[in-house]
């Protein structure tokens, strides 16, 4: 009650805000709110930015053993034709390079960049 009587006592000496006034005031308000609101949502992007793509880990996962896994290959079978044809070490040394020249190609073919043309966007 006596917060009331404050109340009325603050307000009695006052005029009441004019509708153009209080218009101005939400107005303004509103432009305020917008900004808080576009900061948020900046923010919320930004966020979303950094924690990256779960598919690209795994495709970089993918193209990382396609390469690897024809290097292996080629290592494998050179070690092979060394062991039972007793030309060491060039058998390892000529696979090796196939195997590596072999993982490239399965690493721009696994990517889709094999066959396109620089200029040319599918």
């Amino acid at each position: 009650m006596a917060s009331d009587e404050a109340n009325q006592a603050g307000n009695s000496g006052k005029d009441n805000p004019s509708e153009k006034e209080l218009s101005e005031r939400l107005r303004r308000l509103d432009e305020r709110l917008g900004t808080i609101k576009a900061g948020e949502q900046a923010e919320a992007a930004k966020l979303r930015k950094q924690e990256g793509d779960p598919s690209a880990i795994g495709k970089a996962m993918r193209l990382s053993s396609e390469f690897v896994a024809g290097i292996v290959a080629g290592g494998l079978v050179g070690w092979v034709i060394d062991k039972f044809a007793g030309t060491s070490p060039w058998g390892l040394i000529i696979f090796l390079m196939l195997g590596f020249a072999a993982g490239l190609r399965n690493l721009l073919r696994a990517s889709n960049m094999l066959g396109k043309t620089p200029g040319k966007q599918e």
